[in-house]
């Protein structure tokens, strides 16, 4: 791997990093408040080129490599990740709907969501069953020259914001479990299509909630891929996103441990810096150490994409290390920053709940190690 950067790379980073600050930073404590995300700022991150940086330019991308888009979107997110959690969406379902859809058919969605005018989502789960994804019960069924859609996604990342969202139906028999399940591009503009919202602890701008399909009529040309063949082909994507979440975590942390210890600097007790005593630094020594590991593995991932390579397991790594070392090293920052790190007049307990919900969503932790486990004994008989 190369460590340097180009000279673009580092102009488009340079870039992400200012927009973040000067833009995304100075509210982020409001759009936790309002309850979504802003559109205008959306349509101006597409402006700059921060959406789908690893897609085609005929969709709008700017077809570079994923370590790229990775270091981006490390730069963009580290104020608010809840903006980071809708690239990483965009390059998922981008690359998903780039390798399997009909290019005439979601050329519209893909340059629309790139260009920040339409917000995409991801409609998988559902409610008798979150890690257990290949055994879903929202059924698509063949109509002439369209699908009839029936039945509830819920624990959707955007459900009550998104203008569309790659969904996850059976087409085939419940007994074909991951063969009978297709992809479908769904727009979300149709009065058969029920969208509620949740009360959720963190990453409240992204708007998580539930989506019902009522005899919601989808044109057969918006399948993705092959029927009953969805859940094997498009599902391999997400090892991309999972390394882009692991960045995108970290990048949270990587803020918070710049202002650690920026305070453990110059707040003073007992006459002399917080910074003179160990046991102010030596837990955000640990936690740079653990960072720079984690970060590594990330790019690392990136880089094996890039390369047409395996990542499957490393991918899994990233998912599940980045987002619970995250969450641990903000709590250590809160913890270095006192009682007024418990304020909220801080964005660290913020940075906390929002990180949480990416313990859970995407993966968990348990079926990452699955995940992983199994690159090293495979798929063992219970």
């Amino acid at each position: 791997m190369d460590f340097a950067l180009s000279e673009a790379q580092q102009a488009l980073v340079d870039a992400a990093k200012r927009f973040s600050r000067t833009e995304l930073a100075p509210f982020y404590r409001r759009r936790e408040q309002d309850g979504r995300l802003d559109r205008d700022v959306l349509q101006r991150m597409g402006e700059l080129g921060f959406f789908g940086v690893e897609l085609a330019e005929e969709y709008g991308g700017l077809e570079l490599d994923a370590v790229t888009a990775g270091l981006v979107l490390e730069a963009l997110c580290a104020d608010d990740m809840n903006f980071g959690y809708v690239a990483v969406t965009v390059s998922l379902l981008g690359q998903i709907l780039q390798k399997h859809g009909i290019p005439d058919a979601v050329r519209p969605w893909i340059t629309g969501m790139v260009s920040g005018r339409l917000l995409p989502a991801i409609a998988l789960t559902e409610p008798r069953g979150g890690s257990d994804a290949a055994h879903l019960t929202l059924s698509a069924r063949r109509d002439g020259d369209h699908y009839v859609l029936n039945g509830e996604k819920t624990s959707i990342s955007m459900a009550t914001q998104a203008d569309f969202c790659v969904l996850f139906a059976r087409t085939g028999t419940k007994e074909a479990a991951a063969k009978g399940i297709s992809a479908f591009l769904v727009p979300l503009d149709n009065s058969n299509i029920k969208k509620t919202g949740f009360d959720d602890h963190g990453t409240i701008s992204v708007g998580r909630g539930s989506l019902f399909f009522d005899d919601v009529l989808v044109p057969a040309e918006y399948l993705l891929g092959e029927a009953n063949k969805g859940f094997v082909q498009v599902m391999q994507g997400f090892d991309y996103s999972r390394a882009l979440l692991g960045i995108l975590c970290l990048a949270v942390a990587r803020r918070s441990l710049d202002d650690a210890w920026e305070h453990a600097r110059t707040r003073e007790a007992f006459g002399k810096p917080l910074a003179s005593f160990q046991g102010v630094t030596f837990p955000l020594a640990e936690a740079e150490t653990h960072l720079l590991g984690a970060r590594l593995v990330c790019l690392y991932t990136l880089w094996l994409k890039d390369q047409a390579l395996p990542h499957t397991a490393e991918a899994a790594m990233c998912k599940w290390w980045g987002p619970k070392l995250a969450y641990d090293i903000v709590n250590t920052c809160l913890l270095t920053h006192g009682h007024g790190g418990y304020s909220k007049e801080l964005p660290l307990e913020q940075r906390m709940r929002d990180l949480l919900g990416l313990q859970i969503g995407d993966g968990t932790a348990q079926i990452m190690k699955i995940l992983i486990a199994r690159s090293h004994v495979g798929h063992l008989a219970a």
